[in-house]
């Protein structure tokens, strides 16, 4: 399974809107490289962030 994925594959599978997972990234410092996103990256910021997607909540 892929670790970099498009805000839109990342959005799919975290149950967020593509706009969320950029407006995150941006916020958090999450880098977007080549128009892709570390997904272990941005789910570990998420949850330290306070902001956990509804699939990361029972992780």
């Amino acid at each position: 399974m892929p670790n970099h994925l498009t805000p839109e594959e990342l959005s799919k599978e975290l149950g967020m809107e593509r706009d969320q997972v950029i407006q995150v990234c941006l916020q958090e410092g999450v880098p977007i490289y080549q128009g892709k996103i570390d997904k272990t990256l941005f789910a570990a910021q998420l949850q330290a962030s306070g902001v956990a997607a509804p699939s990361l909540q029972h992780h």
